[in-house]
């Protein structure tokens, strides 16, 4: 099992959106109540107005063992520097409970190319002189990577890389280019419902616009899916991005991940109305795939 500088995750956890649309005392409470269903590590995007590592400080404040990854920390979104100071108090404030991934993510301008932003960005971040005292752990730093450019530049300059809407086949491209000892954390998408129709359409809702954003599209194209099924969102780009049915299926399905090298899998669970919360899922999920006291 690959680490992220020494530090191992599980082969499980959750990622959500869910906290964009939740108040304060209702997110503290929701991961006080998946701490004590023994999750250990919550993926966090920067998406809908949360700052990624205001986030990640609130979520770690409210837990006592839980590990915050923002999933991911957009680059566009502060200066190197900043990402550096914040990711050094949280860094001493919570050892080994917090990693920073780093993605290109929305807000650049036109003709910005990602991997010259994101290797600029990761220059102006080790470059960075600080009179913050250092932590006794280091700052654990992953970035969202998915072409094979900005995986080996993940390789070369972090822990590892994360994904994002992927199929299991780039999971075994991702790792033949990140070699054995990168860390590889894999997000996907999970849907309990087991009516094709209503199962697909959901999906569909969910992926509009990643099939319908230029770099997910070169992304799905290298993954040898046609122009009509990424344009349509056909029911085979569809299953391979949105695992659907029930607990067994949608489990056995997470687990080919793992199998194809994936170090950790965060697991998104879809088709919860904003305001509520995927905690009966989450429980589901909880009680199948983590470790027992008798197994751990």
């Amino acid at each position: 099992m690959g680490s992220i500088d020494g530090l191992e995750l599980g082969r499980f956890g959750l990622y959500t959106f869910d906290f964009e649309f939740q108040p304060a005392a209702r997110i503290r409470e929701s991961v006080q109540e998946l701490e004590e269903q023994g999750w250990r590590e919550l993926w966090i995007p920067e998406l809908l107005g949360r700052d990624a590592l205001t986030h990640a400080g609130f979520l770690l404040s409210g837990t006592e063992r839980m590990r915050v990854v923002n999933g991911i920390a957009q680059i566009w979104s502060r200066e190197a520097r900043w990402a550096y100071g914040a990711a050094l108090l949280l860094a001493d404030a919570y050892p080994d409970r917090h990693v920073l991934g780093l993605g290109f993510g929305g807000g650049q301008g036109p003709g910005t190319k990602p991997l010259a932003a994101m290797t600029a960005y990761l220059d102006e971040m080790d470059a960075v002189q600080t009179p913050n005292p250092l932590p006794k752990t280091a700052v654990r730093r992953i970035m969202a990577a998915y072409g094979p450019k900005m995986l080996e530049l993940a390789r070369a300059r972090t822990a590892g890389a994360q994904t994002y809407h992927v199929n299991v086949a780039h999971t075994v491209q991702a790792r033949e280019i990140l070699g054995p000892e990168a860390f590889l954390g894999v997000e996907h998408a999970v849907l309990f419902e087991s009516d094709p129709g209503k199962a697909r359409a959901i999906a569909r809702e969910h992926l509009h616009i990643y099939l319908n954003s230029p770099y997910n599209v070169a992304k799905f194209r290298r993954l040898g899916y046609t122009q009509e099924e990424i344009a349509s969102g056909s029911d085979r780009i569809v299953d391979d991005l949105v695992f659907w049915g029930d607990l067994d299926t949608i489990v056995d399905k997470l687990w080919a991940h793992v199998e194809a090298g994936a170090d950790h899998v965060a697991v998104q669970v879809i088709g919860i109305e904003p305001g509520r919360s995927a905690m009966p899922y989450w429980r589901m999920l909880g009680e199948a795939l983590l470790p027992t006291a008798d197994n751990a």
